[in-house]
């Protein structure tokens, strides 16, 4: 039904067994209500019976599982109360309304944008909540989060700004495996329903190479993830806006629609740094193991200083690879 735009949502206030449980999973949106709503393939009494355990219907698929843990779930409600709710607002992001014609007056944030030149990051080895950011930019500050509790590195949601719908992917932390999942779904959701998409990037520092098997393994698995959420971004044809609040570097730069991506704008702001590495990764100069000798410190200040000059916002904005360098207090505006 979806291929024929025939959109499908669920809510979850009983026990989904066996094909029963395809039916919210397979649904665009999926509300699933705490110690009410369950989901599985096969209850307790068929994992008893095959393995022997015995496990409770909250531990097997209850509310906070899907939600947070497998993902299968898009909204987490405390109530069934607020599960409607919920399921309202998510209608309400279907995008089935067309623009109003005429001017209309829309909400003002609850909180000041003039406050974002003071939330702008300066040091690149945090990042700041980035809902912090987006209560200053979005319509009465109402935010529809999809998956809050699931991939909390990465923030997706719907949200209108100056009355026009636009879904947002922010970056919270390290871009890690359950956020790319949660990034691409949403995406691909944004892409069905033509609705803009707009990019908050500040992708965090780069962890230690892995050291271990096992480390090496969650390496990749996260790789594949995140492939899977560029191949969604480079095929969503919507509009694509994308602004860089604090640090872009490495892979997570691309996968959050970088300058690689070509979205339909790109803006920066004064403080922001767009290279392939950090600066402050260049500990020592590489040299061959059997040199004996030590790294030449000049080139590596040299090397650190050209990278700290051609990463800067101004230097990306004098060469025309963006559109511009913009004043925080000024983004909702822009």
């Amino acid at each position: 039904l979806s291929r024929f735009c025939v959109l499908q949502v669920a809510v979850v206030c009983g026990s989904c067994v066996a094909g029963g449980a395809y039916v919210p999973t397979m649904a665009e949106e999926t509300v699933i209500i705490d110690r009410i709503g369950t989901l599985f393939l096969a209850g307790p009494p068929l994992v008893r019976a095959a393995t022997g355990e015995y496990v409770s219907p909250e531990d097997l698929g209850g509310a906070k599982l899907h939600s947070e843990v497998s993902g299968c779930s898009d909204h987490f409600a405390p109530s069934e109360k607020e599960a409607y709710e919920c399921i309202r607002n998510v209608i309400s992001t279907l995008n089935y309304d067309p623009l109003p014609e005429e001017a209309v007056e829309h909400d003002s944030p609850l909180y000041s944008p003039d406050e974002l030149l003071g939330l702008a990051p300066q040091d690149y080895r945090f990042t700041l909540p980035v809902k912090l950011i987006l209560s200053r930019l979005m319509d009465g500050s109402r935010f529809q989060e999809f998956k809050a509790n699931y991939g909390t590195t990465l923030v997706t949601g719907f949200g209108h700004v100056e009355g026009h719908l636009v879904g947002v992917v922010a970056s919270n932390g390290e871009l890690s495996h359950d956020a790319s999942l949660k990034g691409s779904h949403f995406v691909q959701l944004c892409s069905q329903r033509s609705i803009p998409i707009l990019f908050v990037q500040n992708t965090a520092p780069h962890t230690a190479e892995p050291t271990s098997i096992s480390q090496a393994e969650a390496h990749s698995n996260r790789l594949k993830a995140q492939a899977s959420m560029m191949a969604a971004v480079a095929c969503a044809a919507v509009p694509k806006i994308t602004i860089v609040i604090g640090g872009s570097y490495g892979s997570e730069s691309y996968v959050m629609c970088g300058r690689s991506f070509s979205p339909n704008f790109l803006f920066l702001w004064p403080n922001a740094r767009v290279a392939l590495v950090d600066s402050r990764h260049f500990s020592r100069v590489p040299q061959a193991e059997d040199s004996g000798c030590t790294g030449d410190e000049s080139e590596l200040k040299h090397l650190k200083e050209k990278l700290e000059e051609e990463s800067s916002a101004f230097y990306s904005s004098a060469r025309l690879w963006d559109d511009g360098v913009i004043l925080p207090q000024n983004t909702r505006k822009v």
